[in-house]
């Protein structure tokens, strides 16, 4: 996820767009197996003699009429799963997608030089807001370097969603709007939009085809606040994002019903480079206690953020930041690597802006006016009302565990990501009694417009594991061999699913051909085991590694009974947010978070008594 900038680049940052290879159809008889190996640590032995017989009928018939479909659909297709993943993933879900399905996170700066300080929010904003517009123009000009794994190249379509794109509503089925547009394929909308106090205003942030500076979107930012000041509060339309789909929809319909300027407005938005929050929220967050603001970025004012936007930034008045962003068009991969970089600029820069203070002749922000009624003032407080009941009931903990990181475990000759993954396991197990079905995100990054793969840490090997290692008479030899074993399995599946080789999507797409064509479900996807297990988005533990960078992530859990887990892992530290729903009498975050500090030390502590 480095981000390699070049002034004169050799390579273009969408260069290998079309040379990229097409996602891969694994076989049949790979992916059933593979699946049968993935459910047996949830199956009693009868359970498992059931899904056996049913998955071998499902091979020999039905399955494999599916299977010939998709091999069809792929001839024509460089990625068969594209359309449908988005549809199935993100666009045809119906529940609110700002709580449930967007991921945010808090921005890193506060650990060097912007730690929480009061009076300094809208000069830190502008300053924050130029990286990011550079960012903007160097996938403009594709002076980003194409990310790579070794010599391989990776997609970097995703990185085309980060800025001018939204998801627009629909009674049954949502769609995505993008606006980007590389130098070489036209103009590119480079207006932004900035939330106060639920108010809309937008300006230019490009004034002679140059992008403002600090000080010129000071001046933006400074008058967006003496505007709302001391005045009433606005109507709050954002806060219809955070609704049920269909309802949004049926509201934003009548919003534009009502007046057709509101449409044009609705449009600015959509087509904004981002959206700014200016949020009144003091988190006061630490470098060891992400808690506060990881909990605001989620769960805040739901009328200064657009949930649908792709890139939301919010910026605290204690001088603080953090990011909200819908999930449909892209990864958090692309998040965390824009965020890095801007981190890593305003490390070089000490946080300050160093070069001209003069501020050109330019028009003020222009404020953005719904026209409303009481259908739409009802519409809103409806909103709001859904919205808090269901934030106050989210958990979320987020703290960095320093006694050890990357460098420690490395040492050891052990995979960071696998440590973490199995001491997850180890946590869960211990507070449960029990392993949790479990889903970490595998990148497919290296085919042509690939996204991800399910990869499940949950194996026979890492329930043997966590059993030896609660038994009082397992010997210290014993554990690592236990733990070797774990080990290994998880990186053969990783290894597999990037390489497209993993089962659940492979799974998802014969499901699709069955509903589509209209057939019986096949016995496999309603048999009590394939849910059990995780599958149809039924994962207990959700996990997802941010990266070995500064930038942090946090996501709701993906089932009512299960957790959210997002870590990112430096030399000297490991942060890990963990969320979980109060309302589920069997989670507890905060507790979990402490189990797996156990468990992580009496990890070290067995690498260390004995080379691996």
């Amino acid at each position: 996820m480095a981000n390699q900038v070049s002034e004169f680049p050799t390579e273009r940052t969408f260069q290998y767009q079309h040379s990229l290879p097409p996602l891969p159809v694994p076989s049949l008889e790979g992916s059933l197996a593979n699946y049968l190996d993935a459910v047996l640590p949830f199956a009693t032995e009868e359970e498992y003699q059931v899904t056996a017989a049913i998955v071998k009928r499902f091979g020999e018939g039905i399955g494999n009429d599916l299977h010939q479909k998709l091999l069809q659909r792929a001839r024509t297709r460089r990625n068969w799963l594209e359309e449908w993943w988005l549809d199935a993933a993100y666009l045809e879900m119906r529940c609110p997608s700002q709580l449930n399905v967007n991921f945010g996170g808090p921005a890193p700066y506060l650990e060097h030089c912007w730690p929480p300080t009061e009076g300094v929010q809208l000069q830190r904003t502008s300053i924050s807001m130029w990286h990011t517009l550079q960012y903007w123009d160097l996938l403009r000009t594709e002076r980003l370097d194409p990310h790579k794994a070794g010599n391989v190249v990776l997609d970097m379509d995703q990185f085309r969603m980060l800025f001018c794109t939204c998801k627009v509503p629909g009674v049954t089925k949502d769609t995505i709007i993008n606006y980007f547009k590389t130098e070489s394929e036209g103009p590119c909308p480079s207006h932004v939009v900035v939330m106060c106090k639920g108010r809309f205003f937008s300006f230019d942030a490009v004034c002679d085809g140059h992008i403002l500076t600090p000080p010129e979107l000071l001046r933006h930012l400074t008058h967006v606040k003496q505007c709302c000041e001391g005045e009433p509060t606005g109507d709050g339309i954002a806060a219809l994002t955070s609704e049920e789909r269909t309802r949004w929809a049926k509201a934003r319909e009548y919003l534009i019903g009502i007046d057709p300027a509101n449409k044009t407005i609705l449009e600015t938005i959509q087509s904004s480079l981002f959206v700014v929050s200016l949020d009144d929220a003091k988190p006061y967050a630490t470098a060891e206690n992400y808690t506060p603001v990881s909990l605001e970025v989620l769960t805040g004012d739901p009328t200064i953020r657009w949930g649908d936007k792709s890139y939301n930034s919010i910026s605290f008045a204690d001088g603080t930041f953090g990011s909200n962003c819908d999930h449909a068009p892209f990864e958090g991969m692309v998040l965390v690597t824009h965020c890095y970089y801007v981190d890593q600029q305003l490390k070089a820069t000490d946080g300050k802006w160093k070069g001209s203070e003069t501020v050109r002749p330019m028009p003020l922000p222009e404020e953005l006016v719904f026209t409303v009624d009481d259908r739409v003032r009802s519409d809103v407080a409806h909103a709001k009302q859904q919205y808090f009941e269901t934030t106050q009931d989210l958990q979320v903990v987020c703290y960095a565990f320093t006694s050890f990181g990357k460098a420690a475990i490395k040492q050891r000759k052990l995979h960071p990501d696998t440590f973490i993954q199995l001491a997850l396991q180890l946590a869960y197990y211990r507070q449960h009694g029990r392993l949790g079905s479990c889903y970490e995100t595998a990148m497919t990054r290296r085919f042509y417009h690939g996204r991800t793969e399910t990869m499940r840490p949950c194996t026979l090997e890492a329930q043997n594991w966590c059993h030896t290692m609660l038994l009082p008479a397992a010997s210290a030899e014993a554990k690592r061999k236990a733990l070797l074993l774990a080990f290994n399995k998880h990186n053969k599946l990783m290894a597999e699913a990037q390489n497209g080789k993993g089962f659940d999507r492979h799974l998802l797409g014969l499901y699709l051909i069955a509903k589509e064509e209209g057939l019986p479900m096949p016995d496999l996807f309603t048999d009590p085991l394939y849910s059990k297990s995780g599958g149809g988005g039924n994962f207990t533990l959700s996990t997802s590694l941010a990266g070995y960078t500064t930038v942090h992530g946090v996501g709701a859990p993906m089932v009512h009974h299960g957790y959210g887990f997002f870590y990112r892992i430096r030399d000297d530290r490991i942060v890990a947010s963990c969320t979980a729903w109060k309302s589920s009498p069997e989670t507890d975050a905060e507790t979990l978070f402490q189990n797996l500090v156990t468990s992580l030390h009496e990890m070290l502590h067995l690498a260390t008594t004995a080379q691996l």
